[in-house]
């Protein structure tokens, strides 16, 4: 049985989160996962949820010591596009929400913390492909510096006071399953549902523009491997790479034209291209594939196809 465990998904309607909980309900147990957020979530949900910011840190001890929480997956952050129109409140969220967690595992009342990093730590200086776990990072936004920082208090915290702490720097996230939360990477998510509703998408990037993606099963996956992972299995306390797909919004378009023909795409570049013309091209996450045996299910054909599929089948039961 694995009902010891009582997790807290702090940022549990989000475009990760959604999946993340409802996958943590299912292997856990609904009585043993606790979802919180600002709001209410718009469906009817099953599982435990608590109205909360990470900042009201009076607000977390209480969940904390009220459900005994053992595991905290932190996932409320302000994204990248979102982040630069929002600096402050930015850096707040992403650094002062991790601290508070990290501050009530030092207080001994949480025993295991999952908190994301992004592939926004890296900038213009760090080479486009095959990025290495240890190439040089110098982010270009609030968010990536925002990652950098964070993953570094990981470190701190794991090294000066023994806190189990995990993470990996996930690349741009694509589902069908929830709505993404303003990241750069955004139009991977959008372009399906535009394809299947209108037959048309207008694109915020540039048609080359090539970036990490991961589709959001392997996502999930590689979230809930790293915290189910003996702690003697992960080296690496500041944030591990992460890998699965890269492509340009013009591979993608191709893909999906192989199911929808008609599709069509127009590229109109804005300032979150520029954005992403700091990120790099590919990622090597070896470290990751050696120490706790990640490994990707999906390449993008794959991916498609079943993005297409599901997305198909959730806008036909909406007009019946």
């Amino acid at each position: 049985m694995l009902s010891h465990k009582k997790i807290l998904v702090i940022g549990s309607n989000g475009q990760i989160g959604t999946v993340l909980i409802k996958t943590l309900c299912e292997k856990y147990g609904y009585e043993n996962v606790i979802g919180s957020d600002l709001k209410h979530p718009d469906k009817q949900i099953k599982f435990i949820f608590e109205l909360c910011s990470v900042l009201d840190k009076d607000k977390l001890e209480q969940i904390i010591d009220k459900y005994k929480i053992t595991d905290v997956y932190l996932l409320a952050a302000y994204l990248s596009a979102k982040g630069e129109k929002n600096i402050n409140q930015a850096w707040d969220l992403n650094i002062n929400g991790l601290l508070n967690i990290l501050n009530f595992a030092k207080e001994e009342k949480i025993k295991k913390i999952f908190w994301p990093s992004s592939i926004a730590v890296f900038g213009p200086t760090t080479p486009k492909n095959d990025v290495k776990q240890y190439d040089k990072t110098e982010p270009v936004t609030i968010y990536g510096v925002s990652k950098l920082a964070g993953e570094a208090l990981c470190n701190y915290y794991y090294n000066k006071f023994d806190i189990d702490v995990r993470s990996i720097r996930y690349p741009g996230i694509i589902g069908w399953k929830s709505m993404p939360g303003g990241g750069t990477t955004d139009y991977a998510v959008d372009i399906f549902h535009e394809a299947i509703k209108k037959s048309k998408y207008s694109c915020f990037l540039s048609e080359n523009r090539i970036l990490p993606m991961m589709y959001m099963d392997d996502a999930i996956n590689a979230t809930i491997s790293i915290m189910d992972s003996p702690s003697e299995k992960i080296k690496i306390r500041t944030s591990y790479n992460l890998s699965s797909l890269s492509f340009s919004p013009k591979q993608i378009e191709s893909e999906i034209k192989k199911h929808i023909e008609n599709f069509e795409v127009k590229y109109e570049p804005d300032e979150r291209d520029n954005l992403a013309a700091g990120w790099p091209q590919s990622i090597n996450d070896d470290y990751a594939r050696k120490d706790w045996g990640w490994k990707p299910n999906y390449n993008l054909s794959h991916m498609v196809s079943d993005i297409i599929l599901n997305l198909n089948k959730k806008y036909s039961k909406k007009k019946v």
